[in-house]
């Protein structure tokens, strides 16, 4: 892990720049860090205090919460995402663990600092309401589906959420690789019934797999599933 402060705020963090005056610009230039971490290095543990506002700027970050036997995988960050706030503004020591999931770059800017900011820009205060509402609903909507729907709709709706975080490649490929343990975490599943799930898509020829690949034959049916089981 290594830190840099050198880096072009203006593209990395363009959706709260806009929001930010000189002044402003220059307090973040001066008190951000960028930190880098290696795949699966832990970038914050459960009963931490909360310090710092992050915004991952490259990689994939997991949230998650070790469990009896497994882990569940919470929320998959990509970028340019922010995160491990909502403790600190809950005066909470942090709930989960994150960690990266591939080699990550991610900017921490002290919550005293946003803080600061947040006192003297109302639009600021408008952005961070927005998001922690937004992650809220995700958050219900995610807890429903994996409490009530079947294995089939929970794995489906693991992927559709995987696609819309990252995206596909130009031949329909996923663009994630996860152990089928991962997905199995993400889905609130055991990773036998993850697999046995998996092969039933393959069969039904929604989805085709090559090691950690997963290529989107049927999106239009995987979302069928995810939302009816």
């Amino acid at each position: 892990m290594s830190d840099s402060k050198v880096v072009d705020f203006s593209s990395s963090l363009s959706e709260v720049w806009r929001l930010l005056n000189e002044k402003e610009h220059e307090l973040l230039r001066k008190n951000a860090s960028i930190l880098h971490f290696k795949k699966h290095q832990k970038i914050y543990s459960e009963g931490e205090t909360p310090k710092d506002l992050m915004c991952l700027f490259k990689g994939k970050v997991k949230i998650y919460k070790d469990g009896i036997g497994r882990s569940q995988i919470i929320r998959m960050i990509r970028p340019i995402q922010y995160f491990a706030y909502r403790a600190y503004f809950a005066g909470e020591d942090y709930l989960t663990d994150a960690a990266a999931f591939e080699a990550s770059t991610v900017c921490f800017v002290p919550m005293e600092i946003v803080t600061g900011l947040l006192r003297e820009n109302f639009k600021l205060c408008q952005f961070f309401i927005k998001q922690l509402s937004v992650d809220l609903g995700i958050a219900d909507e995610r807890t429903v589906n994996l409490t009530q729907k079947h294995i089939r709709g929970r794995l489906a709706d693991s992927l559709v959420f995987l696609i819309e975080s990252y995206g596909l490649e130009e031949d329909n490929t996923i663009n994630i690789y996860l152990a089928r343990e991962e997905l199995a975490n993400l889905s609130n599943m055991t990773a036998s019934n993850a697999i046995r799930t998996l092969s039933t898509f393959v069969s039904e020829k929604v989805i085709a797999l090559d090691g950690r690949k997963i290529k989107v034959i049927d999106e239009e049916k995987l979302r069928k599933i995810s939302k009816f089981g």
